[in-house]
C-alpha cells in the first residue's frame, strides 16, 4: 500500500476519479424534484446527461470513490487490500465542494458515489452519510445522488442514507454464493441482500405513507404520529408475504434471506426536510466472465431481483483481469463485451417487453446466440406464433417482433386506430423493416414471398452486414465496440468526404 501525505484535491480527483470507472453507473434519475429557489440544483426525470470514458462505459455523473483504501482483499478487484497502489480519501467537506463546483460549470448533474472500505464498512459509511447530508442541508444541492452502499453496514445507516440519496445500490458482484466465496471471501450473500431488501420494504411503506396524502408536500406532515403509525402497521405482515425470489435450483441460497423482523431495525422518523425514501430506486452490479456461471444463470439471478426486490435496474461488467492474477481467466483479448452487450439485450427484454428468462435461454441452450440478439433468436425458435398481422395484434404480440419497439409498437396501436397500416406505414413508424419483414402481414400479405424457414431466415438477417459484430467473421466475438463497428464505413473515405462538402 503506497500513502501519499500531504495530497491536493486536484491529486485525490485524479486517482479516485480513475478507481471509479470500474462501477457501472449508466443512470438515469427517474426523479421529479424542482429547485427549491433558495438553493442549488434540481432532478428532473430526463435530467441527467451523459458522457462516455474510454473504455465505452457510460456515466453520467460525477463518479468518484470516497475512498480507494479496502480491508477487503477481491481477487478482482484494483483496489485490494493486497495492491500497491496509491491510496487516497476526500473528506466529506471536499466531496460537497467538488460536487458544487463541477455544477455550477454544468460539467454534470449529479453525483455518482462509491467507495472502498476504510477501517470498516460502518466507519466509512458514516462518512459517506455525512457528505450527503452537507450536500443537502448546508449546501442546498437538490440535484441526483446516487450512493452505493458498503455490505455489512448497519442497517439504521442504511436507513439514515436513503432519506438523502435519490438512489442506492449494493453490488452482487458475482451471480453465486460459491464464486463469490472463490473471489471475494470476505464478503457474503446475506450481507449483500439484507440491505437491498431493507431499502425495498422502506420505499414500498414510504410510498403508502405518501399516498395517505396523495403525494406530501409540506415536511411537517412527515411528523403526524397517527398517520405514520397506521402507514407502519403492517410492516411485520408485509415480511411474510415476501414473494418467492428464484425458481432455479442453482440459487436458493437468495430464498433463505430475511424471515423475521429481528433482521431489520424498527422504522426511524425521517428528516423534516426530506419526504421521500430512495425515489429513484435501487440497482446493482454483476462481474461478467470472472467465473463459468452460464448466461442463463445470470439471467436468471437478475430475474429474481427484479420479481423479489423491485430493482430499477441489473448492472452487466464485463470482467476485466486489472490484477493479471492467474487464478482469474485472461482478459488478453479484451474484456467480453459482446457478452456484456446480449445481457443488456436481454435485460432490456425482461423488463419492458413481457420475457421471462426461460423463453429466451435453458438448461439445454445455456449462452445467447453471438450472431443474433436474443429477441431474433427467439424468433426464429418460436417461427409457429408468426407472422402476425400488425393491424390486429395486441400490444403485447407485437411486441415480439423483431424490429418492433416499445415506442414502435405504441405508435401502431395508436395510428390503426384511424386507418389500415401498410408496409409503408410501418416505415414511417419507425419499424425496423428489415427485421420485421420475415414476421409480419399487412393486410393478410406480407412485403414479398418469405419462406418461413429457419435456416433462410437466418441467412437473410446474418446477411445485413452492419448489423453484425465487427470481426465476427474472424471469430473475434469480445472485442471492445468502437464508432467504426459498422464493417461498411471507412474512416478515411468519411473525413475525405466531409472535407470536399459532404459524406460521400
Amino acid at each position: 500500500m503506497i500513502i501519499q501525505e500531504g495530497m491536493t484535491i486536484q491529486r485525490k480527483l485524479e486517482i479516485l476519479s480513475d478507481a471509479a470507472k470500474y462501477d457501472v453507473a449508466c443512470t438515469s434519475s427517474g426523479v421529479d424534484r424542482k429547485g427549491t429557489g433558495t438553493g442549488m440544483g434540481n432532478s428532473l426525470a430526463c435530467g441527467i446527461c451523459h458522457s462516455f470514458s474510454e473504455d465505452g462505459r457510460c456515466i453520467s455523473l460525477l463518479k468518484i470513490l470516497f475512498t480507494n483504501e479496502c480491508i477487503f482483499d477481491c481477487k478482482y478487484c484494483i483496489n485490494r487490500s493486497s495492491n500497491d497502489v496509491v491510496r487516497a480519501s476526500f473528506t466529506p467537506t471536499e466531496v460537497c465542494e467538488l460536487t458544487m463546483e463541477f455544477y455550477r460549470r454544468n460539467y454534470i448533474e449529479g453525483l455518482f458515489l462509491s467507495s472502498g472500505i476504510m477501517v470498516s464498512p460502518n466507519y466509512t459509511m458514516e462518512l459517506i452519510f455525512d457528505a450527503l447530508r452537507m450536500l443537502r442541508d448546508e449546501y442546498q444541492f437538490s440535484g441526483y445522488i446516487h450512493c452505493k452502499t458498503i455490505p455489512g453496514t448497519d442497517p439504521a445507516l442504511v436507513e439514515a442514507i436513503g432519506w438523502y440519496a435519490d438512489r442506492m445500490s449494493v453490488n452482487l458482484e458475482l451471480p453465486t454464493a460459491s464464486s463469490l466465496k472463490q473471489l471475494a471471501p470476505h464478503k457474503n450473500r446475506k450481507n449483500i441482500l439484507k440491505p437491498m431488501r431493507q431499502i425495498q420494504l422502506r420505499r414500498e411503506s414510504n410510498r403508502e405513507y405518501l399516498g395517505i396524502y396523495g403525494g406530501m408536500k409540506y415536511p411537517n406532515e412527515i411528523n403526524n404520529d397517527t398517520v405514520y403509525n397506521k402507514a407502519f402497521s403492517n410492516f411485520n405482515n408485509r415480511l411474510n408475504r415476501l414473494p418467492k425470489l428464484c425458481d432455479t435450483k442453482k440459487d436458493n441460497d437468495i430464498n433463505n434471506l430475511i424471515t423475521s423482523t429481528s433482521d431489520i431495525t424498527p422504522y426511524v422518523k425521517p428528516p423534516v426536510t426530506r419526504s421521500r425514501y430512495v425515489p429513484a430506486g435501487q440497482s446493482t452490479q454483476l462481474i461478467i466472465g470472472a467465473t463459468d456461471e452460464s448466461d442463463y444463470h445470470i439471467m436468471s439471478v437478475s430475474e429474481a431481483l427484479y420479481d423479489g426486490f423491485d430493482l430499477k435496474r441489473v448492472f452487466y461488467s464485463a470482467f476485466m483481469n486489472v490484477n493479471n492474477d492467474s487464478s482469474l481467466p485472461s482478459t488478453q483479448n479484451g474484456p467480453p463485451l459482446l457478452r456484456e452487450h446480449r445481457l443488456y439485450q436481454a435485460d432490456w427484454l425482461l423488463r419492458f417487453y413481457g420475457f421471462r428468462i426461460n423463453e429466451l435461454l435453458s438448461e439445454r441452450t445455456p449462452n445467447f446466440n453471438v450472431l443474433l440478439d436474443p429477441k431474433c433468436d427467439w424468433a426464429l425458435r418460436n417461427l409457429d406464433k408468426f407472422p402476425v398481422e400488425v393491424n390486429k395484434a395486441d400490444y403485447y404480440t407485437l411486441l415480439r417482433v423483431p424490429g418492433i419497439g416499445v415506442n414502435s409498437a405504441r405508435r401502431i396501436i395508436t395510428a390503426r386506430k384511424s386507418a389500415t397500416l401498410d408496409f409503408k406505414d410501418l416505415k414511417t413508424l419507425g419499424i425496423v423493416l428489415k427485421r420485421a419483414v420475415y414476421f409480419i402481414t399487412c393486410k393478410g400479405s406480407m412485403m414479398y414471398p418469405i419462406k418461413l424457414n429457419e435456416d433462410f431466415i437466418t441467412r437473410e438477417l446474418l446477411s445485413v452486414k452492419d448489423k453484425l459484430p465487427f470481426g465476427i467473421e474472424r471469430d473475434i466475438t469480445y472485442k471492445q465496440l468502437s464508432l467504426f463497428d459498422d464493417v461498411s464505413f471507412h474512416p478515411d473515405e468519411e473525413v475525405k468526404g466531409m472535407l470536399l462538402g459532404g459524406v460521400q
